[in-house]
């Protein structure tokens, strides 16, 4: 993107998003994604929970997939960062430990 120029579409700012290391404990595998804040404002309305917080709701695959989020299956959202409604929770089962 040339310098100066601002991303406007979920597309051109999705190449923008930040995903953390992962970490785990007994049965899950997390991550962060931090989107970009001004993607927030491009995140169609239905997104967002209906109390007016401001806050995105927990998205389904096919809804966090559609904006631009990529990661390999099995993840589910299942939290938003509500101090920093732009950073999305993720986790996803770890494999049954063989005894």
């Amino acid at each position: 993107m040339p310098q100066g120029k601002q991303a406007s579409t979920l597309e051109e700012l999705s190449e923008r998003i930040i995903y953390s290391d992962r970490y785990s404990d007994d049965n899950f595998e997390y991550r962060h994604v931090i989107l970009p804040k001004q993607m927030l404002k491009l995140i169609p309305k239905s997104y967002f929970a209906p109390d007016d917080s401001g806050l995105l709701r927990i998205l389904e695959e096919n809804e966090w997939r559609g904006i631009g989020i990529t990661q390999s299956l099995g993840w589910e959202h299942f939290e938003v960062h509500a101090p920093e409604p732009h950073i999305l929770l993720f986790r996803r089962a770890l494999p049954a430990k063989k005894k």
